[in-house]
């Protein structure tokens, strides 16, 4: 199975001012968490309450999007997933045991009027613009991180909400206090925009006495998010609006599992899918025995970072990095490849030319990957790249460094400088966000990201969470479906040559190859943290929403 650890850590976000202009604020409902201590009989009462939709904070805004003033609500709090009895929230799961006679009555007690159990509630954060008369011609996106653990504050905070927290243009932390500021890049001039907190993450809690354990896995994650932008669409009337999905990282492999749950279980299609940074596959990414996947396809992008600090030879410094991306990914498919499969039985004389081209791109000693069997891992790449400078280089975005923990050692346990570039500033923005302008008031700490393990990975093929399969059979079912996959040169999470593996052996057919696109960023995981790939990343959306919105329709002959 993969590391915990490592799996926990995939998500993110972050970047600058600009001149808009903001509106007014004006609440028109609140909602209200006090904590307290109270006696058994209390507490079944205030867990009866508890069970009841919370009522929504609902804000007025406006907002200058290329110089025109955009009037939008914002809508911040749950909705509460509920279960129908005999009828799980993974379909084919086993159901609860029946409650002893005991705690029938207070089981019933807790249906509604429709039969069903509250057993989570699910925050929410929706920004949906006025003055609309035809819904069905507004394009609504589903957003969220991913972790598994992670909330969404770093796609609500930093990429395409109205507000955002501020960085420098590269996307770092200036010196706290942080600000926050208007979002002349959103995306809500072109589709309104719904935020998701999974259960355990963010506000988003089970119910009293309900275990969060029941939604930590890979079908039960995407079953209860399905069952939650199935309660939004038909609560908000949505069904007959164009519908897209977007994923971060984690995100992505949810993302592409909804793609197939929502049409199987609900009937739901979508128009697009949008894998931000993807892993559909953690084979991929995953440095284990016997699995070479990951040393070809985090290999390009060791190359496009020893280019980014300048450790390459002056013939490949002098090329763009698109070119030397393009280089290191033909050897990595080729002869690299071909040498890892042979193993020990490589000769020498082979493995030694293998080496040498190995160091050409990574600027890693070729004696080094001798000893280490031609196999560098990524965790030894962080602290050897820049070993003699005593640097880390940034996980989520290799552009970034820091000081060592334990200099001139190869170790684990470092920080990822990437990480502690944002994380500072998106969380005090959002907690001063969602008070103070959304009008949403709680005492339970907002969990940016939260330990969910052990996550239950289920029948994963080879024991590694896949959900390309999902995402295969979505798209050749539905010829509508678009699927956009972002790629960044300097994230050596989800590196762009495994995420284009992976998507390369799903084996479409040409028809449904055509509704596939990749789009390249120079900057990391978290590509919308550096302002021009987050000009780009708003440039591209569009793109991508006017071909899964301007589709002819497909004759079953033709396909």
């Amino acid at each position: 199975m993969p590391n915990p650890t490592r799996l926990l850590v995939l998500l993110l976000g972050l970047i600058v001012p600009a001149a808009l202009v903001r509106a007014d604020t004006k609440v028109e409902s609140k909602i209200e968490t006090k904590v307290d201590t109270k006696s058994d009989a209390k507490a079944d009462k205030d867990d009866a309450k508890a069970d009841e939709e919370p009522v929504l904070s609902v804000t007025a805004h406006t907002v200058i999007v290329g110089g025109k003033t955009i009037k939008y609500h914002a809508t911040a709090g749950y909705l509460v997933l509920k279960e129908e009895e005999g009828k799980p929230l993974v379909p084919g799961a086993t159901p609860p045991p029946a409650a002893p006679d005991g705690d029938k009555a207070k089981d019933d007690d807790k249906k509604s009027k429709d039969g069903l159990k509250a057993k989570a509630r699910v925050f929410f954060v929706a920004y949906t613009l006025d003055d609309v008369t035809d819904p069905t011609t507004r394009p609504l996106t589903f957003c969220f991180n991913g972790g598994p653990g992670s909330a969404s504050i770093w796609l609500h905070m930093a990429a395409m909400a109205p507000r955002r927290a501020a960085l420098t243009e590269e996307g770092e932390a200036p010196p706290p206090p942080y600000k926050l500021v208007d979002n002349e890049s959103t995306w809500l001039d072109r589709t309104d925009l719904v935020f998701i907190d999974p259960v355990s993450t963010g506000y988003s809690r089970p119910m009293p006495k309900e275990s969060a354990a029941q939604y930590h896995g890979l079908k039960e994650d995407i079953a209860s998010v399905g069952d939650f932008i199935r309660l939004y669409t038909s609560r908000n009337a949505r069904w007959l609006s164009p519908k897209i999905v977007l994923g971060e990282s984690y995100g992505t492999t949810r993302a592409a599992g909804l793609s197939d749950y929502l049409q199987t279980r609900y009937g739901l299609y979508l128009n697009g899918i949008v894998l931000v940074s993807s892993v559909l596959n953690f084979g991929a990414i995953e440095f284990t025995p016997q699995n070479e996947n990951p040393y070809i396809g985090f290999l390009p992008t060791y190359a496009t970072t020893a280019w980014y600090h300048k450790k390459l030879t002056p013939d490949l410094l002098a090329k763009p990095v698109a070119e030397v991306a393009a280089m290191a990914r033909a050897f990595a498919g080729s002869d690299y490849t071909l040498a890892l499969a042979h193993g020990d039985n490589l000769p020498t004389s082979e493995k030694e030319r293998i080496a040498a081209q190995l160091s050409r791109f990574t600027s890693l000693p070729a004696a080094y990957y001798l000893k280490r069997k031609l196999r560098v891992p990524d965790r030894q790449f962080f602290t050897q790249l820049l070993r003699d400078e005593d640097k880390i280089l940034g996980r989520f975005d290799a552009r970034y460094t820091g000081p060592r923990y334990e200099p001139g050692t190869d170790g684990d346990g470092e920080y990822d400088p990437s990480d502690e570039a944002v994380t500072g500033p998106l969380t005090a923005a959002f907690n001063d966000y969602v008070r103070r302008e959304l009008k949403f008031e709680s005492d339970i700490p907002y969990e940016t990201v939260w330990d969910v393990f052990p996550w239950n990975f289920g029948d994963a093929g080879g024991g590694w969470p896949n959900t390309a399969e999902d995402l295969r059979k979505a798209m050749t079912r539905n010829p509508y479906l678009k699927v956009w996959v972002t790629c960044s040169y300097y994230d050596l999470a989800t590196p762009f040559f495994a995420a284009e593996n992976v998507v390369a052996g799903m084996n479409l057919g040409a028809s449904t190859r055509a509704n596939l696109r990749f789009t390249y960023y120079e900057a990391g995981h978290m590509l919308y943290v550096h302002q021009p790939s987050r000009i780009k990343f708003k440039a591209d959306f569009e793109a991508f929403l006017h071909d899964a919105l301007n589709q002819q329709p497909v004759h079953t002959a033709d396909r």
